[in-house]
């Protein structure tokens, strides 16, 4: 099986252009946000509750603890969210009714809390209606750690981002582009 495909910035916004001029607009980008923003995994946005975002005050945390429960290799764990996403979730946050903070984040149309399944399946479509090709529930982590790597990034500090126990496994996630690797031996 390939990789999923790693999005640019235009594809990106493709995609949040996309989002814009459906139902559940804010929900929906919040959520996509997520995993390109914060590299969460789908089963990651899914397993949210209102109370690991949302502070005592109401305001959007800028860290999100994840519980063992809630993480695929069920270790407990720390999500950093930046400025841009922290308002992302405050518009959200904005949209909907809280009556219990220990409810999901995020609701279906059907009013349950999304499950992992019908999250990728929604990422799927959402990609495919875009004409992304490639792109899977899981092309906004690759996006998050590819763009951090090509920023500089040690890869010790994408390992700690992405919840990896083995560097090699965050090896895996990252792109290099032929222009990338072109300018690389041009260092030489």
């Amino acid at each position: 099986m390939s990789q999923a495909k790693v999005l640019n910035q235009q594809e990106l916004r493709r995609v949040l252009d996309h989002v814009a001029t459906r139902r559940h607009s804010a929900r929906n980008r919040a959520m996509l946000l997520l995993t390109h923003f914060a590299g969460m995994r789908v089963a990651e946005v899914a397993a949210l509750r209102i109370n690991d975002v949302l502070n005592s005050d109401n305001t959007i945390k800028g860290e999100v603890r994840l519980m063992p429960t809630q993480t695929k290799g069920k270790y407990a764990r720390t999500v950093y969210l930046n400025e841009r996403m922290q308002k992302e979730l405050e518009k959200y946050i904005k949209t909907i009714r809280i009556k219990d903070v220990t409810k999901p984040l995020f609701y279906t149309q059907k009013q349950a809390g999304f499950s992992a399944n019908s999250l990728t399946g929604y990422f799927f479509y959402l990609y495919r209606a875009v004409g992304l090709e490639g792109a899977s529930s899981h092309s906004g982590r690759r996006s998050f750690l590819t763009g951090l790597a090509n920023k500089g990034t040690a890869i010790h500090i994408l390992k700690s981002l992405a919840g990896h126990r083995n560097i090699s496994t965050t090896a895996a996630y990252l792109y290099s582009s032929p222009d990338q690797l072109k300018a690389a031996v041009e260092l030489v």
